[in-house]
C-alpha cells in the first residue's frame, strides 16, 4: 500500500475536494456533500470486521473473489507466524491496492505488525486508518476504524510511551471516532501533547478540528493559522481555516483562505469546486 498523506478535514465542502485527491474511503459509495463532523448526532450501530469486509467483497469480481479466498485460506493454514505475516501483508495489499478499500488494507497491515512487534508498521496502519475515518462519511465505518486504529496506537505507545504523534493520534480517535460518550477524553490526551510541546503541528491541527467539532470557531481558527504559518504550503490547514471562517459567517477571510487553496490545487475539478465557492460568498 502506499503511504497516504495525513488528512484532517471536517465538513461537506472540504470532504468533496478531498474525494477528488484520494477517491473513495469506505466500502459503499455515500452521497455529496457530507454531513459535517459538528452536526453529527447518535451513537452508531456497531459493526464488526467481519460486516465491513463482506460489504466490501460485494463490489469484488469474480476473479478477485477468487484470489481473496486463496489469500483467507492461507491465513488460516498458516501455523507459522512468519508465513501468517506475509499471508496479512498480502491481504493488505489486496484490499488497499486491488480493491482499492485502504481501510481494510490498513486493518491486515496492523494485523502483521501485531505479530511483528513493529511500532513503526503498527503506526503507520493507525494513521492510515485515522486518516480515512477523518473524510468519511459513515458513521458505523467511521467508529469501525476509529477501533481498529485505537488499537493499534495502544500497542505502539506499550512499545514507545514517548511518542507523541501516537498520543495525538490515539486521542483523535476517541475525538472523531464516536468510541466514547466522552470526547474531552480525547481532548485532553491531545492537549497534554500540545501543552508540553506548543510546536506539535499535528496536535494543533487536531486541536483545531476539534474546535470546529465543537463550534468553537474562534479558537479553531486560531489553531490552524498557527499550523499555516508553520507550515504554509500545509493545504489541509488552508482548507480547514477557509472552511471555518466560511461556517463562522466571515465571508471575507473565508474567500481569502478559499483564494489561497485554489492556487495549491492542481486538479481542474477540486479548482472549480473552489472557484464556484468564492463566487457563492462574492
Amino acid at each position: 500500500m502506499k503511504k497516504q498523506q495525513a488528512i484532517l478535514v471536517s465538513g461537506g465542502f472540504i470532504l468533496l475536494i478531498l474525494l477528488f485527491f484520494f477517491g473513495q474511503t469506505s466500502p459503499a459509495k455515500t452521497d455529496l456533500p457530507a454531513k459535517p463532523m459538528a452536526e453529527a448526532a447518535g451513537t452508531p450501530p456497531l459493526i464488526t470486521t467481519g460486516e465491513v469486509v463482506l460489504k466490501a467483497k460485494k463490489n469484488l469480481t469474480q476473479q478477485q473473489i477468487v484470489r481473496l479466498l486463496e489469500l483467507e485460506n492461507g491465513v488460516v493454514r498458516g501455523d507459522v507466524k512468519a508465513q501468517q505475516i506475509k499471508v496479512y501483508k498480502q491481504l493488505a495489499n489486496f484490499w488497499g491496492d486491488t480493491a482499492r478499500q485502504p481501510s481494510i488494507g490498513a486493518f491486515y497491515f496492523g494485523e502483521a505488525a501485531k505479530l511483528e512487534n513493529s511500532e513503526k508498521n503498527l503506526t503507520f496502519a493507525a494513521h492510515l486508518l485515522l486518516d480515512n475515518l477523518m473524510v468519511d462519511t459513515d458513521a458505523a465505518f467511521q467508529n469501525w476504524q476509529a477501533v481498529q486504529a485505537k488499537t493499534l496506537f495502544e500497542r505502539s505507545l506499550e512499545l514507545n510511551p514517548s511518542n507523541d504523534s501516537s498520543k495525538v493520534g490515539l486521542g483523535a480517535c476517541y475525538l472523531f471516532g464516536n468510541i466514547s460518550s466522552n470526547p474531552m477524553q480525547g481532548i485532553m490526551a491531545i492537549r497534554q501533547v500540545v501543552e508540553k510541546d506548543s510546536n506539535n503541528v499535528y496536535g494543533q491541527m487536531m486541536l483545531g478540528l476539534g474546535g470546529v467539532k465543537s463550534g468553537q470557531y474562534d479558537k479553531a481558527i486560531e489553531r490552524f493559522l498557527f499550523v499555516v504559518r508553520k507550515q504554509p504550503d500545509n493545504l489541509d490547514a488552508v482548507f480547514n481555516l477557509a472552511e471555518t471562517y466560511d461556517r463562522k459567517g466571515d465571508k471575507q477571510n473565508a474567500v481569502q483562505w478559499y483564494k489561497v487553496a485554489e492556487k495549491m490545487v492542481a486538479i481542474p475539478e477540486a479548482k472549480k469546486e473552489i472557484e464556484d465557492r468564492i463566487k457563492t460568498l462574492q
